[in-house]
């Protein structure tokens, strides 16, 4: 099985790129700029370990192909992107990554897509796929350290009980990264305001805070 990262060249693609493919999982990192996903690809490839699955580097088109899908551009790039990706898309499971932030003054703030979430108005405009909304809290500096075990939950929300188990397990093959179900994919709202909560803390405190869910 394939995974795509769309718009994978950025922090949070490669960190969840290096993370899966050190657990055995094929990807396929995608750009607008072909060559770029396929320097940092190469780039990745150095820190694997010898029993790591592959990571190739395409065309954003061509990395859709893949049988998971992972999307992680900009909120600004979403809607374009996806009207050009409708039909590579249907059929798949879609995870969105996507975290609607803004910085003013210093400070993030969430915006609040009319759909209610980026993964929300994802599921519109492409209503083929399976959508699964998670991973937004995860520090991509951690994430870029594969022989560093995560020591955080990742929160994973979506409205298919199959599909959102399915990027469960993904997410329980990075060590030390405990997947938590949050409820349908209404509860990406939270997880999307909840990057601009982390990006002030650790603006404030110098860190890269991430998020535990005690008591389950």
């Amino acid at each position: 099985m394939a995974i795509g990262i769309i718009g994978g060249t950025g922090p949070e693609g490669r960190g969840l790129a290096l993370r899966l493919a050190s657990a055995g999982e094929a990807i396929v990192i995608g750009s607008r700029d072909p060559q770029r996903a396929r320097d940092a690809a190469a780039m990745l490839i150095r820190d694997l370990p010898a029993s790591a699955g592959r990571i190739d580097g395409a065309a954003n088109a061509d990395a859709a192909e893949s049988e998971i899908v992972i999307l992680a551009v900009p909120y600004k790039a979403q809607a374009e992107l996806l009207g050009s990706l409708n039909d590579r898309l249907s059929g798949k499971i879609a995870i969105n990554v996507v975290a609607p932030v803004e910085m003013v003054g210093g400070r993030a703030r969430a915006i609040r897509p009319p759909a209610g979430s980026a993964s929300e108005e994802a599921a519109s405009l492409v209503p083929g796929a399976t959508w699964v909304s998670g991973f937004h809290t995860l520090p991509a500096r951690d994430l870029l350290k594969p022989g560093v075990p995560m020591d955080t939950d990742a929160l994973i929300c979506g409205d298919e009980a199959g599909a959102k188990q399915t990027v469960m397990r993904l997410a329980g093959k990075i060590p030390g990264l405990r997947p938590v179900d949050v409820g349908g994919l209404e509860s990406a709202r939270y997880l999307e305001g909840a990057t601009a909560l982390l990006i002030n803390i650790n603006r404030i405190y110098r860190a890269q805070a991430s998020i535990h869910v005690h008591g389950i």
